[in-house]
């Protein structure tokens, strides 16, 4: 009895270590495996936490997050929206690539990040936009005491007026930047890496504001035409970084006077380096095989696309190692009918859905 007793101990002392070291090495955007319930913030484990306790339980985030971190429970959740949006454009915009956006540990993005990549790049630019969309909106929801719309555009012109509840993307691009970029060093080429591409982020936002109008006035003569700033969907947002993530820039460090001043294309004949693009440092790995060091999954056992030639198709995703097939049975609905008043009426049919595998 004594022994079982002196074993369990034992293993709730490792889970308590294992669970300090993770959260000592949390990164901001762990912060997207919470949810926001009537009664609080809930962990991944479901249990409710107050937003100062799980702003203290990220050991691994500066002073200037932390206090930021703990202005209010809504700033708080507006945080951890963000975290969570960028994480889900992420694995959106991979779904289809040998790596997914997906980690074998506990920790997003794995240590994928130790590699200074593309898909790196990616991930702060992403992470760095998604923050500064949520934080907006969620200004322009009254969310937030410490801001609202933004009143300072309301201008006149001959065909139009500024009017309506623009939404305050200065006040989200400013808060992304204060709270993300204060986790960087502009003095290391790491460092210089994450500000650069968290900062081309905020530029694909800030450059996708949208203008939104509406006619007032006697029968539709629209005499008065009323316009705001809206937020472009966070989709559109992670689209145009896919672009960029495309056509990222491999850059070097060029160092004055011993010390990291910045980053220059290492191709000299490419047009100069601008702030909107992404750059990385270091080759991407294939991600072909399982490689546990970084929490990659390596592509076996996912599903390919047989009549793709692209990165989707059974070729490049198997990695050349070949695919199996197998025959699905599935339950779905069909010959959906809407019926008066309001109903829509399907029947269930079965399929054979034929897949393919990677090896």
């Amino acid at each position: 009895m004594a022994r079982r007793k002196c074993v369990r101990y034992t293993f709730t002392v490792i889970c308590f270590i294992l669970m300090v070291l993770h959260l000592s090495h949390a990164h901001w955007w762990e912060l997207g495996t919470y949810s926001w319930h009537t009664v609080g913030l809930l962990d991944p484990a479901g249990a409710v936490k107050s937003h100062s306790d799980i702003c203290q339980s990220l050991l691994d985030i500066t002073t200037d997050q932390r206090r930021m971190c703990m202005r209010s429970h809504r700033v708080l959740t507006a945080i951890s929206l963000g975290a969570k949006m960028g994480k889900e454009e992420c694995q959106h915009h991979f779904r289809n690539n040998r790596w997914n956006c997906t980690s074998n540990s506990n920790v997003i993005y794995g240590d994928v990040l130790s590699i200074k990549s593309r898909e790196t790049a990616y991930i702060h630019a992403i992470n760095s936009a998604a923050l500064a969309w949520s934080i907006t909106r969620a200004c322009s929801k009254g969310d937030l005491a410490e801001c609202s719309c933004d009143n300072s555009i309301r201008r006149k012109t001959r065909k139009w007026q500024w009017g309506g509840c623009s939404e305050d993307i200065n006040y989200g691009v400013t808060f992304s930047r204060k709270f993300i970029d204060s986790q960087e060093s502009n003095t290391s080429i790491a460092g210089l890496m994450n500000l650069h591409n968290n900062e081309a982020g905020r530029r694909a936002i800030r450059s996708r504001m949208q203008r939104v109008c509406k006619c007032h006035g006697m029968s539709g003569s629209c005499s008065v035409r009323v316009c705001w700033r809206r937020l472009p969907s966070i989709r559109s947002v992670g689209e145009a970084l896919g672009q960029l993530y495309d056509g990222a820039s491999y850059v070097k460090l060029v160092e004055r006077d011993g010390k990291a001043s910045k980053l220059r294309r290492r191709d000299p004949e490419l047009k100069k380096l601008i702030k909107s693009d992404l750059v990385y440092l270091d080759e991407s790995p294939d991600y072909c095989e399982r490689q546990e060091s970084f929490g990659i999954l390596g592509t076996r056992g996912r599903l390919c696309n047989r009549t793709s030639h692209g990165i989707d198709g059974c070729r490049l995703l198997c990695c050349g190692r070949g695919y199996q097939t197998r025959i699905r049975h599935v339950e779905e609905k069909c010959k959906c009918k809407f019926v008066w008043c309001c109903q829509v009426k399907c029947e269930m049919c079965n399929y054979k859905r034929e897949e393919h595998i990677c090896n």
